[in-house]
């Protein structure tokens, strides 16, 4: 099969779909990789590192998408990509589309089959192709919030720690899962004192042992949560529900609780949001200010932690993708339900239920469509 990466054009999107030694294993599996040329620059690998592993350089987006079979990336495809693709190509990458409906229109009448990394569930359970971004972006909401935090970033000015004398921020964290724990870990350690809410008791239970008591856990409500946020200085929110639109746990009326230059960390903006008031930024310019609260939506977090970020996604996404190289995607997904979960898309039906009911859309069982 011939495979294309091309480079990533999201703005401040540093990561690259394949690294190097990914394309290696490809090539090693009899396949073809081509690579735009800068396409890992980003993430700290040059062109030469990829014709190392037996890939061949390509000079444009239009070359990768016009002679690939199937493309890997690692944000949905942008306005000027969606033109590119094809009826008959694979598309690998992260979709996100109960959150967009144009993006989600077009790649259907594109044809196109697409696989969701976000929906490819796991044999343990979990998604193990977004646990690794959703274990960075957890990491990295307690640093860009403090940040946030300082006076001069519109915050209240409150330091996560604390010192001898002063209180520590007041974190909350909503969601217990990879991105919640993630976050909470590096809350705790930068000393904040730290409040995780779940509405499973059983994962409360996990996170009380894990962290022996070193923060606290409550049951979600809310209740609780109008007790709670006069007191909070950060709220992260980090509630998913696979492939579907997020839950608003915040509307409006609730910021007018909280003190003025507090920060809420949204890493569940790209698939809409867990907060009324969210919107998707960048890196570029990833704060604004809402009733006196400040807020931090970045969509792609993990793309400023590139190379980090990079590596950890291609050790989840390297094997499934060899394995839809190897044998099409119709075997691959016929011998592996979880994989066949990714299956978002085919030849303009969505075969997703809960992108369908989101935004409205007719959809499909994937499995009718690998018979036929």
């Amino acid at each position: 099969m011939k495979i294309g990466c091309p480079k990533e054009i999201k703005p401040q999107e540093f990561r690259v779909g394949l690294t190097p030694n990914a394309a290696h294993e490809a090539v090693v599996h009899g396949h073809e990789v081509m690579i735009e040329t800068g396409a890992g620059i980003g993430a700290g690998f040059e062109d030469d590192a990829y014709v190392e592993a037996g890939a061949r350089i390509v000079p444009d987006a239009e070359t990768v998408y016009g002679e690939a079979e199937m493309i890997v990336k690692v944000k949905e495809p942008q306005p000027g990509e969606r033109k590119l693709l094809r009826r008959g190509q694979i598309l690998y990458t992260y979709l996100h589309l109960a959150a967009d409906p144009e993006l989600t229109r077009e790649l259907l009448a594109t044809g196109v089959t697409a696989i969701a990394y976000e929906t490819v569930t796991g044999r343990g359970g979990g998604l193990p192709l977004l646990a690794p971004m959703s274990e960075v972006a957890g990491r990295l909401a307690p640093q860009t919030g403090s940040w946030a935090l300082q006076k001069a970033n519109g915050g209240s000015g409150v330091l996560m720690g604390g010192v001898p004398g002063v209180r520590p921020a007041n974190v909350l964290v909503l969601g217990g899962g990879v991105v919640g724990t993630a976050a909470a870990r590096v809350a705790v350690g930068m000393g904040a004192s730290v409040t995780v809410l779940d509405l499973s008791v059983q994962r409360l239970s996990y996170l009380d042992d894990i962290f022996m008591g070193h923060l606290i856990t409550q049951f979600s409500d809310k209740a609780t949560l109008n007790d709670l946020l006069p007191s909070t200085d950060m709220v992260i929110g980090a509630v998913l529900i696979p492939g579907a639109a997020t839950p608003k746990l915040l509307k409006r009326e609730h910021l007018s609780l909280m003190r003025p230059g507090s920060v809420l960390v949204d890493v569940a903006v790209d698939q809409g949001g867990c907060f009324e008031t969210s919107r998707p930024t960048t890196h570029q310019d990833p704060i604004y200010e809402v009733d006196g609260i400040i807020h931090y939506c970045v969509g792609n977090m993990p793309g400023a932690v590139a190379r980090t970020a990079t590596i950890a996604l291609n050790n989840a996404t390297m094997p499934l993708m060899l394995n839809l190289a190897d044998k099409g995607w119709k075997r691959a997904c016929a011998e592996d339900e979880h994989l066949l979960h990714g299956l978002n898309m085919h030849d303009g039906k969505l075969t997703y239920h809960a992108v369908g009911e989101a935004l409205g859309i007719e959809s499909v069982e994937g499995s009718t469509l690998i018979a036929a």
